[in-house]
């Protein structure tokens, strides 16, 4: 449940601003530190001096000593000018070298501002500037006042080489901009090695004077202290312990032993903390730690020498997370970061891995929905409106038999679907994309200025989005900026986060995921491509991919209306959008299908006066009239039909219409773009500069999802009973160990309040667990407490608190335990308020009340007492996000609803009109918005006979229903109780 992370958050605060060098306390130096000064030492004495000295002595002066004559050029070319000629050559390289090594050397000795650059050289520089950083290394000038020399040159190097990796794989070398690449990428080089060495001194002297500590303390109770957890608490984020972890790995702690990938930190060790790390007491200078014994003083002391060979790479990593930082307007913006492994800025990737990196998928759930987030989300998104439509439906009474039944809770695979879409779904992702796509399109409609044709779009992995146009397009509407050339346009993810709600049409509704590349996910707008878009490979292996974007177009939430036709496929994926997909037998008859529709598009752009679909959706849009149609055919045409299809395509793109074909060959007639999906899931176009990890929809997980929408269908007959999924005892026998109050504010009875740093966190898992009493994967439980990720040791960390806190049965079992499929389950003796609700409900309509009325009449009293207001309702900003993917928000008016019904019911059998009125004025309360209550609550106040009552309850219902005016049947139910309503509402009104 995805989520991000910012660079804040992986680089190292800034230092002081203090730019006067400042002398850093001597490393001891080790023998291979005076070797590779030996060996730098020498290489330069042998390219300075002795090639020279090689060059005279052997072959001497290289040019005529006069002026050559017009005879000398005819003559013969021998082995002696020859070699004369590569000794002129030689010669200017040594010039060139020499020259950079005295600029490098003079750079370094006065440790200020960067080396100049000597034209011409690159290899030759980097060479010098690195034995020069090698030879000085260990010579008090450097050491003192050039902490950062040695590492220049490297993070030059790398640096380029990452930038050049990234813009060979953006969609920049997609679609031919190499040469304005290399001029950006050759500038922000420059910039991002200008930064590094204008933070050199200043960055070593910070991390010097802010240099920290922190002596793990001891276990207090059974909670042991984690890295994590440490991060958490001293940095803000919890993701941050890698680098603590980089700090302090393989130095020896004061018992002996050393961090380690596999171990755990134990208490009494010391861990040097990052320069920004904060909290009080527990973050101790090694000079500045009163409060603490002079052993444990000493003890700090000693661990910090041994990180004198740590602090270099620290260093280093800090000045890489810096310049990531400061990158933002350079290399960042211009170019869509492929973020390295050693970036912690993956918003997606933590989401779906974070305590995940060493065993991958190993936790049990699909690993294609579980990396899918947008596809995740849009499929729970769909599934969630299908089981509302359900309970909306069996509450109106449009399926028999159905009538307050609880959905069906999917089991084995199913289950594993489901909880993989939980896991792997952000809805905040998808939501970001819709708003800043709707909000680009109205602030160029504002200007009055068309859509640009946007060929794809990459969401990077700090949630920033790149727009790659297929043709410069002008400066773009604030708060867009320019990003690597004219051809990308580029949102903050901070700038999307401000973006509200428009009324406008969505611009670009056939972008579709195909695959991620390092941590970036490339979106293809198949309606704009000019021409076919191909797909080769074995037949398996490309039906994965079809199903991925049938599944994510049909039910992607930046999207307005679309049709997506499948041929040859995905009969069964219907279910998933009945309204959008449908499906065509054969290439023939989608010829015949295309052949018209592109007529008529053509027509109707013609006839109201636009270029494309595009600048129909700006302005006064006709929403439905352009919405796009996307032709997904998994099965190779024959070559005539090939041809058909190409003639078709070649003015799609402008008519809205896309086409994504399948071959077994790769070599198809009118493809623009090629791609080929292999056996490893790789998802290749080598003329487009792709290799992308492909977004795969797999046969298993296809039926699994598809099964968990057929089960949601409001037509489908169950024979299901109506029971809810767990009952509870209500006599007085019955009272639960542990009793939760959910409907209203959050109250537990029976428990301990956990100390205020943890209860939060405990009390919304418990909350989870309450309402989802078939159970819930430790994964789920993860995403849903923490959406920006988690590593497992804290998750199960948690778990064990929260067994801890609720407590053993009287026969000594936990009462959260664990079942056979490994969720976490809760005993039936906690209980929370809903589950009495749903008991107390179905016990008076089902059980004993059924056959006694006062049974009936108290039971469900008692059910409309425990209503204190929506579910969880003091709930925190920023917490219980999961509730998104619930439909309790739904089942809970309607259960309330129900109950009211009832009991108005049971008074209106023995006249009671008041006690009747009191019940629905009460499930009124919650469920405001339920037909069948204001309907009710009108028969029972015609009931009473009061005549002006009845007419301010009619005025009062024509006033909520504003511009939409009453429901039929509550018009119609308003005709036959109050005739004369019409002209009565008007009186009062």
């Amino acid at each position: 449940m995805a989520r991000r992370t910012t660079s804040s958050s992986t680089g190292s605060s800034p230092g002081p601003r203090n730019r006067t060098p400042q002398p850093l306390p001597r490393r001891r130096r080790t023998f291979g530190d005076f070797l590779k000064a030996f060996l730098a030492f020498v290489a330069l004495v042998v390219l300075v001096v002795g090639v020279p000295g090689a060059l005279a002595v052997m072959v001497g002066w290289p040019l005529p000593h006069g002026v050559p004559s017009l005879d000398w050029l005819q003559q013969e070319i021998t082995v002696g000018t020859f070699v004369h000629v590569l000794t002129v050559v030689v010669w200017l390289a040594w010039a060139q070298f020499t020259a950079c090594v005295l600029v490098e050397v003079k750079a370094a000795l006065s440790g200020v501002g960067m080396p100049g650059h000597v034209p011409g050289s690159g290899p030759s520089q980097l060479l010098a500037r690195q034995l020069v950083a090698a030879l000085l290394l260990v010579g008090a000038t450097a050491a003192s006042l050039t902490p950062g020399l040695s590492q220049l040159g490297h993070s030059m190097e790398g640096n380029q080489k990452g930038t050049v990796a990234a813009a060979q794989q953006t969609p920049g070398g997609l679609f031919g901009q190499q040469q304005e690449q290399a001029a950006d990428t050759a500038a922000a080089i420059a910039e991002q090695a200008a930064h590094a060495a204008s933070h050199a001194d200043s960055g070593s002297t910070a991390e010097q004077g802010d240099t920290k500590y922190y002596r793990i303390q001891p276990p207090e109770g059974r909670h042991h202290d984690s890295l994590w957890e440490i991060a958490q608490r001293h940095l803000g984020d919890g993701r941050r312990y890698k680098e603590i972890y980089q700090l302090n790995k393989d130095r020896t702690q004061p018992d002996g032993s050393k961090l380690s990938e596999a171990s755990l930190i134990r208490p009494g060790w010391i861990l040097e903390m990052p320069g920004d790390a904060h909290g009080g007491e527990l973050v101790e200078m090694p000079d500045e730690a009163p409060k603490v014994s002079e052993q444990v003083q000493q003890q700090i002391h000693d661990y910090a020498k041994t990180g004198d060979h740590q602090q270099g790479g620290g260093s280093q990593q800090g000045g890489s997370g810096t310049q990531q930082g400061g990158d933002r307007d350079t290399a960042h913006i211009h170019v869509p970061q492929q973020r390295t492994g050693s970036d912690q800025g993956s918003g997606n990737q933590q989401q779906g891995q974070a305590g995940s990196e060493e065993s991958g998928f190993s936790f049990g759930l699909p690993e294609a929905l579980v990396g899918a987030p947008l596809l995740a989300a849009g499929l729970l998104g769909a599934l969630g409106r299908r089981r509302r439509q359900a309970l909306w439906q069996s509450a109106l009474g449009a399926v028999g038999g159905r009538r307050g039944m609880e959905p069906p809770v999917p089991t084995g695979s199913a289950a594993d679907a489901q909880d993989a879409l939980l896991v792997g779904a952000d809805p905040e992702g998808v939501r970001l994309l819709d708003l800043s796509l709707r909000g680009l399109a109205a602030a160029l409609a504002a200007e009055s200025r068309p859509l640009p044709t946007v060929y794809a779009a990459w969401l990077s992995g700090n949630g920033d989005l790149h727009l790659q146009l297929a043709q410069p397009a002008g400066k773009p509407p604030a708060p867009w900026q320019l990003g690597q050339d004219q051809t990308f346009w580029m949102l903050a993810r901070t700038d999307a986060e401000r973006y509200e709600d428009v009324d406008t049409a969505a611009p670009y509704p056939g972008l579709v995921s195909l695959g991620t590349m390092d941590d970036s996910r490339l979106l293809l707008n198949l309606e704009s491509v000019p021409g076919i878009v191909s797909l080769s490979g074995s037949e398996s292996d490309r039906a994965g991919v079809f199903a991925s974007v049938a599944a994510e177009l049909a039910t992607n939430g930046w999207s307005d209306r679309m049709t997506i036709t499948l041929v040859g496929f995905g009969q069964d994926l219907t279910p998933l959008a009945p309204n959008r997909l449908r499906h065509l037998d054969d290439v023939e008859a989608l010829v015949e299908t295309m052949e018209a529709e592109t007529r008529q598009r053509r027509g109707a752009l013609g006839a109201a006066g636009h270029d494309s679909v595009l600048t129909g959706r700006t302005g006064p849009a006709q929403h439905t009239r352009w919405a796009p149609h996307l032709v997904l055919l998994a099965a190779e045409p024959s070559g005539e039909d090939a041809v058909k299809l190409a003639e078709l395509a070649a003015d799609a793109s402008r008519l809205g219409i896309g086409y994504l074909v399948g071959t077994e060959s790769g070599d198809l007639p009118g493809a623009a773009w090629e791609m080929e999906i292999t056996s490893q899931g790789k998802l290749l176009a080598p003329l487009l500069g792709l290799e992308l990890d492909a977004q795969l929809l797999p046969v298993a997980q296809q039926r699994a999802v598809v099964e968990l929408f057929v089960e949601a269908d409001p037509e489908r007959e169950s024979t299901n009973a109506s029971a809810p999924p767990f009952l509870v005892d209500v006599s007085e026998q019955g009272r639960p160990a542990v009793y939760a109050r959910l409907v209203g504010p959050y109250e537990i009875i029976g428990l301990e309040t956990p100390d205020g740093e943890r209860s939060p966190l405990l009390h919304e898992a418990l909350a989870l667990l309450l309402l989802h009493r078939e159970g819930v994967h430790p994964r789920v439980l993860s995403s849903a407490l923490w959406p920006r990720g988690v590593t497992d040791d804290v998750r199960d960390a948690l778990v064990e608190r929260l067994r801890d806190w609720l407590g053993n049965e009287p026969d000594g079992t936990p009462r959260l335990g664990t079942d056979t499929t490994g969720r976490l389950t809760l005993a039936k003796s906690v209980v929370s308020d809903l589950d009495v609700l749903r008991s107390l409900y179905h016990e008076a309509t089902q059980g004993k009340g059924v056959n006694s009325r006062a049974v009936r009449g108290r039971l469900l009293t008692d059910a409309l007492v425990l209503v204190r207001g929506p579910l969880l309702a003091d709930r925190p900003r920023g917490r219980y996000g999961w509730l998104t993917h619930e439909i309790i928000d739904a089942q809970l008016p309607l259960l309330v609803a129900d109950i009211g019904l009832a009991l108005s019911a049971f008074h209106l059998e023995k006249d009671r009109a008041e006690k009747a009125i009191e019940a629905l004025n009460a499930a009124l309360g919650s469920a405001p918005g339920d037909e069948r209550l204001w309907n009710e609550l009108l028969r029972a106040t015609h009931a009473t006979g009061d005549s002006e009552r009845l007419k301010r309850l009619a005025a009062d219902l024509v006033a909520r229903s504003g511009a939409r005016g009453l429901p039929p049947r509550t018009e119609a139910l308003l005709d036959e109780l109050l005739p004369t309503w019409r002209s009565g509402v008007a009186a009062v009104g």
